[in-house]
């Protein structure tokens, strides 16, 4: 099977994914510590929560993500682009540690360095599978031809 290269924007992307959640969790947990506890009995309380300002930077950052997630699932495989979210949790941890002053037990740093590892692992495979057509195909009855859309394949191998 060929390794799919991919294109300096699929990297930015899957950097997106890595960096905007973390950063996003980072800005929530910041914003959160500075307000009183919330109560879901209390819903106005939750929504003034909403327009402060690392409270409304984190949900940015958040929707960033989602976007460039979205992105990424649209050209590779999900156990590709989900270890670029589990390199947040390194991220995260450096955030809390360094930013938010949180204590770090070595028992996380040991888990975090595990991740890292078995990310490492994940992302040495190819960024989409390449399934081979079975030998009686008929794409009239597939599916997504049938009601004029474009194949998946045809879709993910555009975006390269």
């Amino acid at each position: 099977m060929a390794r799919s290269r991919l294109t300096l924007r699929q990297y930015a992307i899957l950097a997106m994914v890595a960096v905007c959640a973390p950063l996003g969790d980072t800005s929530l947990s910041r914003g959160m510590t500075k307000l009183p506890a919330i109560s879901l009995a209390h819903p106005a309380t939750l929504i003034a929560a909403v327009f402060t300002p690392w409270v409304a930077c984190g949900i940015a950052l958040l929707i960033g993500f989602f976007a460039s997630y979205l992105t990424a699932l649209s050209w590779a495989d999900l156990t590709f682009v989900l270890p670029a979210t589990a390199f947040g949790n390194v991220i995260v941890a450096l955030l809390a540690r360094f930013w938010l002053r949180e204590p770090i037990s070595l028992e996380r740093w040991a888990g975090i360095v595990l991740i890292t590892v078995g990310v490492g692992f994940v992302a040495q495979g190819p960024s989409l599978t390449e399934r081979p057509v079975p030998p009686n195909f008929d794409p009239l009855t597939a599916g997504d031809e049938v009601r004029g859309e474009a194949p998946v394949a045809a879709t993910r191998e555009s975006a390269r």
